[in-house]
């Protein structure tokens, strides 16, 4: 099965992420959402450490890169851009 969306595109300012599948249609996922979610390495010691990321009102996605065609990478308007988010995990991410 190919866990690639069919459409990704930015809505609401920039403050959320429409990924539409073949199977489950459009799903809108928050800048702030995925922000919290990313997998990059400082991120992750910071919820080890129990750290709670700040989050500024307004964030919005700034650039989006596909990563071959397993992935995306995002940017933010906070500066953070390290994150890799597979197709998959999106698909898990909640709403």
């Amino acid at each position: 099965m190919n866990v690639q969306p069919i459409q990704v595109e930015l809505r609401e300012n920039k403050t959320a992420l429409a990924l539409t599948w073949l199977d489950c249609g459009t799903r809108l996922l928050e800048a702030a959402t995925l922000r919290r979610a990313s997998r990059a390495a400082s991120e992750i010691r910071w919820q080890i450490e129990g750290i709670e990321l700040a989050i500024p009102p307004g964030l919005d996605v700034s650039a989006i890169e596909t990563i071959g065609n397993y992935a995306l990478r995002l940017s933010f308007l906070d500066g953070h851009d390290r994150g890799i988010y597979p197709w998959s995990y999106l698909r898990e991410l909640p709403g």
